[in-house]
């Protein structure tokens, strides 16, 4: 059964009617881009076909009632006495999506639903956010307020940095929320202006899931950010994002060794992903992939937030013979990696590259063949 017809058939059951709305949300991979997204710089995610549902109906006062099929697990809120959480559980990402949407003046009403989910949690592929925009669409069926998908998915970041107390960039919330289905979108994190493009012909995207999660990194990621900003002062921009490759290589030698490189990772990696967008409009699948692997060797020697185990698997996927560029995806320090592959092979590259991951590092990881999907919607029940 889909999990559409999973959360109908749990609603059904839950509530002894058919629901009035089915919404959706996805997760997202990032195909390059990666630590730009807090420089203002650029990225270049695709939403993917996994995604967090919601099954609902509207209630008539200021209750939300939620099932979570994945937690086995019912909470209630009140949309006017919303409490801070204390430990983040699932639940407050719903409560948090209220308070960012209430704060910014939408009229919410209230709903009862039931909740699934198949983007694996904690893998770098944006479970979260996909929470965050499910809840969103959810409010947005049963309050009929306008639909705009920079303002939501502002809102939706709101909630997990002010709320729920994750320092995260707005890639994840927007891709989740404005995704065009078959195509990656370039998304500029200063204006939040995209621009879609379609892979090229006849390739296919894997996630390549190492099966390590990244345990606690919040000081590592601060860290990084803070360096980016010491970089950006001492140039006198606002962002490394307006600072070019020329200039940078110019007045490089002015900064220490760390802050040089971690600045270097994002001055290049926005030139990469710029140059990810001609190299998609022109269907150039080498050119691309190519690009791949520099974004991630850039991220392991200079911004360092690779790992053993994302190496490993990048490796396999980058020595196999259909494959035309992998890098790590994410945050880093574990979870996921991504790989362009020849569609045709497709199945073949998720065989080989398991098995050369496992035998390298003992771990068996989980490999999926996706496509690229449209953003938060509502469907037909």
């Amino acid at each position: 059964m889909t999990l559409q017809g999973k959360v109908r058939a749990a609603f059904k059951a839950a509530f002894g009617a058919p629901p009035a709305f089915i919404v959706r949300a996805p997760g997202r991979v990032n195909l390059i881009g990666e630590h730009t997204d807090y420089n203002d710089g650029f990225v270049f995610p695709m939403a993917i076909d996994r995604a967090a549902w919601i099954a609902l109906r509207p209630r008539n006062d200021k209750r939300v009632l939620a099932l979570s099929l994945d937690m086995d697990d019912r909470r209630e809120y009140k949309l006017d006495d919303l409490r801070r959480p204390r430990q983040n559980q699932w639940i407050d990402y719903l409560i948090g999506v209220a308070w960012a949407l209430q704060e910014r003046g939408y009229t919410l009403r209230g709903w009862e639903g039931v909740v699934a989910g198949d983007v694996p949690i904690g893998s770098g592929l944006s479970s979260s956010a996909a929470l965050e925009l499910a809840a969103a669409r959810a409010f947005h069926a049963v309050s009929g307020f306008q639909w705009d998908a920079a303002a939501i998915a502002l809102a939706c970041q709101a909630a997990e940095n002010n709320w729920l107390g994750v320092n995260c960039g707005i890639m994840d919330q927007m891709i989740s929320a404005a995704g065009v289905k078959e195509r990656a979108l370039l998304i500029d994190c200063r204006s939040l202006e995209t621009d879609s493009a379609p892979l090229p012909p006849g390739t296919a995207v894997v996630i390549l899931d190492t099966d390590t999660r990244r345990g606690l990194v919040d000081s590592a990621y601060n860290e990084r950010r803070a360096q980016c900003e010491a970089a950006a002062r001492h140039f006198g921009v606002s962002a490394l994002r307006d600072i070019d490759l020329p200039t940078f290589e110019r007045r490089a030698s002015e900064l220490d060794s760390l802050t040089r490189s971690r600045a270097r990772h994002v001055i290049t990696e926005n030139a990469r992903t710029l140059r990810a967008r001609d190299a998609m409009d022109a269907g150039d699948a080498d050119s691309l992939g190519q690009l791949m692997i520099e974004s991630h060797i850039s991220l392991r020697d200079d911004f360092a937030v690779s790992s053993p185990a994302l190496d490993a698997i990048v490796d396999c996927a980058n020595a196999d013979g259909a494959c035309y560029g992998a890098r790590m995806t994410g945050a880093g320090f574990g979870g996921c990696a991504v790989a362009l592959v020849d569609a045709a092979e497709a199945a073949g590259f998720v065989e080989r590259v398991t098995a050369c991951y496992t035998a390298a590092t003992g771990i068996q990881p989980a490999l999926y063949i996706t496509r690229a999907s449209a953003g938060a919607e509502m469907v037909h029940p």
